[in-house]
C-alpha cells in the first residue's frame, strides 16, 4: 500500500537521496515520477512503469537517469517491499 510504502521511503534510507516534492536531490525526485520519460545514460529515453521501477530498485546500476550519479547502493528488499514502494511512488502525482 501506498502508506506502507511511505514508511519504506524512510525506514530503507530512500530519503536520503530521493525527494518526494519535486525537487531534486541526489536521485530524481518520486513526485510525478509514474508515467514520465526519463532519459537514461547511454540508452536514451524510457518510461517509469512498474517493470521500470523494480528493476531501478533491484538493479540500481543497470539504468541511470541521465544527470544524476550512479551512486545508489543495492538494497536487499523483499517482493512485497518492492509493491509498497512503487505503490507509493505512483501515489506521488
Amino acid at each position: 500500500s501506498p502508506e506502507v510504502g511511505a514508511k519504506l521511503f524512510e525506514k530503507k534510507g530512500c530519503s536520503l537521496c530521493h525527494t518526494v516534492d519535486g525537487s531534486p536531490k541526489i536521485g530524481p525526485s518520486w513526485k510525478g515520477l509514474f508515467g514520465k520519460m526519463e532519459n537514461i545514460t547511454g540508452s536514451g529515453p524510457v518510461k517509469v512503469d512498474e517493470n521500470y521501477l523494480r528493476e531501478s530498485m533491484l538493479d540500481p546500476q543497470k539504468q541511470i537517469v541521465q544527470g544524476f550519479p550512479p551512486s545508489m547502493p543495492q538494497t536487499p528488499l523483499k517482493d512485497r517491499e518492492v509493491l509498497s514502494l512503487i505503490e507509493y511512488i505512483k501515489s506521488l502525482k
